[in-house]
């Protein structure tokens, strides 16, 4: 096929007359002296009534948008007006030719609604997130003495109970346990997300940090009998700088849900500094002149039963499990929701890796040094 001869048989005008998007040719005083019909569709009426109108009347500051679509090569965003008045958005691109402009325009109203309507949810989420997390202590302490009482009543406190009466209170006691628990990660969610948190960045000492965490876990480490293995030998900072805080709460997260995945065998943390290209690749931020020593990997490797490929669908992303029924993947989602929003706000990175009955493998990568 000869690719010269087809496009010689193309008549411009007919291309230009067809296209999808609106265009006109305006005067340098406004007059519209050329119109496609595609122009007569967006602005609902015939090309014929177009021809001779002031471009302004139909696009807020027109010709001057032109111009500066002109001047800046590039597209500006508009309101437009059909002639019986209602109004709409476009995108407008302008070109010069002597004294004309050659204007092609978008109908752009239904992405702006779309645009508006994601800028307002995300807006009140931020609010909604402030207001759990200044209300936090109103929503847990009901829950506490639910607790409170419930467990004197089992002690004894109260006086003595009967067996039946014993086995309700257990059940209160144990669902208010569980309900705190999960009011816990949603209000620990909803303070990573909201405008509230803010990262204390100061120097610590990482190792000491990871082993804080562990021994905070001690009562449950050991009432599964599980072994915490650690190697520290690749890892040569001994003070790193970050939010030490924030590092606590994602490393509980993580040892949380490992935990829960794990009824035998243990669990090995292990630290070290990855390569850049690893660094890129996790899609961690990178610094100039950062180096291997600037970042730091944490894997935290279990033996326990390990995630299907179905439940590792939105692992980190609680929203997406609403529609589950089950309520431990609603918790470990938010668990580990909190940990990512932490560890992208600290410029870091956090993913994981499972294999069914062989157990999970949770990776952290972190900048440690000033930017």
């Amino acid at each position: 096929m000869n690719i010269t001869n087809l496009f010689s048989n193309i008549n411009p005008k007919e291309v230009i007359k067809n296209l999808p998007d609106a265009v006109f040719v305006v005067e340098s005083d406004g007059k519209i002296v050329w119109a496609n019909d595609k122009s007569a569709v967006i602005f609902e009426t015939r090309v014929n009534d177009l021809k001779g109108l002031n471009f302004d009347e139909i696009v807020v500051n027109g010709v001057e948008l032109a111009e500066k679509s002109f001047a800046r090569r590039n597209s500006v965003v508009t309101g437009a007006f059909t002639i019986e008045g209602k109004e709409f958005f476009i995108e407008m691109n302008a070109k010069k030719y002597i004294e004309q402009y050659f204007i092609t325009i978008r109908d752009i109203t239904a992405m702006t609604n779309v645009l508006a309507n994601a800028e307002k949810t995300g807006r009140l989420n931020k609010e909604k997130n402030i207001m759990l997390s200044k209300l936090s202590n109103e929503i847990k302490s009901p829950i506490q003495s639910i607790i409170g009482f419930s467990q004197a009543l089992i002690d004894g406190l109260g006086g003595e109970i009967n067996d039946k009466q014993n086995k309700y209170v257990r059940i209160i006691n144990k669902n208010s346990t569980e309900l705190l628990h999960f009011m816990d990660k949603f209000l620990e969610f909803s303070q990573a997300e909201s405008s509230l948190f803010k990262c204390e960045n100061q120097p610590f000492d990482l190792v000491n940090t990871i082993q804080t965490v562990i021994k905070n876990n001690d009562t449950a480490i050991n009432a599964k009998n599980l072994e915490v293995n650690y190697d520290f030998e690749e890892f040569n900072k001994k003070v790193v700088y970050s939010d030490e805080n924030s590092i606590k709460i994602v490393l509980q997260n993580l040892l949380e849900t490992s935990m829960k995945l794990t009824e035998v065998g243990s669990i090995s943390i292990k630290v070290d500094h990855p390569d850049l290209d690893v660094i890129d690749k996790c899609g961690a931020k990178i610094f100039k002149a950062a180096t291997s020593n600037s970042y730091v990997r944490i894997t935290l490797t279990d033996t326990g039963m390990g995630l299907a490929e179905t439940e590792m669908e939105g692992i980190f992303e609680p929203y997406t499990q609403l529609d589950k029924a089950h309520k431990k993947t609603i918790v470990r989602s938010i668990t580990l929701g909190t940990a990512q929003t932490i560890m992208k706000r600290l410029g870091g990175a956090v993913w994981v890796n499972s294999e069914v009955m062989k157990g999970c493998t949770f990776t952290i990568i972190l900048p440690v040094e000033k930017e």
